[in-house]
């Protein structure tokens, strides 16, 4: 097994709260986690008939069969249960006593809000980072590997061929997660719209274009997006709103939790088909960018990034609000540091005042020059944490 990162952030939320709920996407490890922080605990899935038609049956019975607590998985398929729990929670005073699980974090979000508000901790499970991929013995080291294969547990640690997996991932998906969310009955066109989403990494998001691309309309498309988000396949960036005397656009830009996912949508059928291909750069900065995202999910923070895009074409890739301090970074794909990449930096510094930034880029070695710090690919989240 690989150590999760997130492992120490579930026990504390285990000692703080009654109930954590460990969320994410599907096969990203959250039972295993759980299973693993907490081996005592009976396990319940309510993905099987049985369980589940148990739960239905008698759900108050069904929470007090488990007086110690358990681990619960996929919690959310029987939203009876969450409002008896709410009772047996405010009866007692053991923290950590039930651990839901779920991939789907609309239903498990709006049934904890109408129920557990205030009962339960929250933490985001995330395909593995960087540093867990790279904590798995001969795990391949190369950049172009580690972006085509991403970071499902299935494919990096079971090895299980990506051209079989992904296929098979997004058919369940498809047809069995996004039913669970909304009543989509047009699944040709939500997996039309998956493929578009790929194919657009890295950049902007206009809902009008997706949506005429797609064959439906604005709206739809809009809810759509918003399925994409709560199961965990996308991730839009919000652009950086304070107006540095400058006009800034508005739009987030759009990115996925994995980027096999990504290189499967695409066509992308070897790490070497994908040195050459001309997503490569686009698909390197969302890594690097969920890289980051994923150090404050497995801490339980919120998200503190952001993009800066002013109206005359001026962009920032990545920038990290810590409060009083605004750090900008450029994102590189290349192997080799060219002088050219700090230009965006230089406006920055002009336009705001705000020193600090720095160069992520495709290459190993990490250094300074007198303008900025030049940050290789693998040290990025290590340097992001020292902040």
């Amino acid at each position: 097994m690989v150590l999760r990162e997130a492992e120490n952030t579930l026990k504390k939320l285990a000692q703080q709260f009654r109930a954590v709920a460990l969320v994410g996407p599907r096969q990203c490890g959250k039972s295993t986690l759980a299973k693993a922080v907490f081996p005592d605990r009976p396990y319940v899935s309510l993905e099987n008939p049985e369980v589940r038609q148990r739960a239905l049956d008698d759900p108050k019975g069904f929470l007090h069969s488990f007086p110690h607590g358990a681990v619960v998985d996929e919690a959310h398929r029987v939203p009876e249960l969450f409002n008896y729990l709410q009772q047996l929670l405010d009866e007692t005073r053991e923290r950590g006593l039930f651990i839901l699980t779920g991939s789907n974090n609309f239903l498990m979000l709006e049934k904890i809000t109408q129920s557990l508000a205030g009962r339960i901790g929250y933490l985001d499970l995330t395909p593995f980072s960087l540093r867990e991929l790279f904590s798995i013995p001969k795990y391949p080291q190369t950049s172009n590997e580690v972006l085509w294969r991403g970071g499902y547990p299935a494919v990096t640690f079971e090895k299980v061929d990506p051209h079989l997996w992904f296929p098979s991932y997004v058919r369940t998906y498809v047809e069995r997660d996004v039913r669970q969310i909304k009543n989509i009955t047009d699944l040709t066109a939500f997996q039309r719209l998956l493929f578009l989403c790929a194919g657009r990494v890295g950049q902007q998001l206009n809902l009008s274009n997706v949506a005429i691309e797609c064959g439906v309309d604005h709206k739809t498309v809009r809810s759509w997006m918003s399925v994409l988000q709560a199961s965990y396949v996308i991730y839009l960036l919000p652009p950086f709103y304070q107006n540095f005397s400058k006009r800034v656009v508005k739009s987030p830009k759009l990115y996925f939790y994995d980027t096999g996912l990504v290189c499967y949508l695409l066509g992308i059928e070897s790490p070497r088909a994908l040195s050459s291909h001309a997503a490569r750069g686009a698909i390197f900065e969302n890594m690097i960018i969920t890289e980051v995202l994923k150090s404050r999910l497995n801490a339980a923070l919120r998200s503190d990034l952001y993009f800066w895009r002013d109206a005359s074409g001026h962009e920032i890739d990545l920038v990290v609000d810590r409060g009083q301090r605004l750090w900008a970074f450029e994102i590189k794909s290349g192997m080799t540091f060219q002088k050219d990449q700090i230009k965006g930096l230089r406006y920055w510094h002009k336009t705001t005042g705000h020193r600090e930034g720095a160069v992520i880029y495709g290459g190993d070695e990490s250094y300074s020059t007198p303008e900025a710090r030049i940050i290789g690919w693998r040290e990025a989240v290590n340097f992001m944490e020292s902040l």
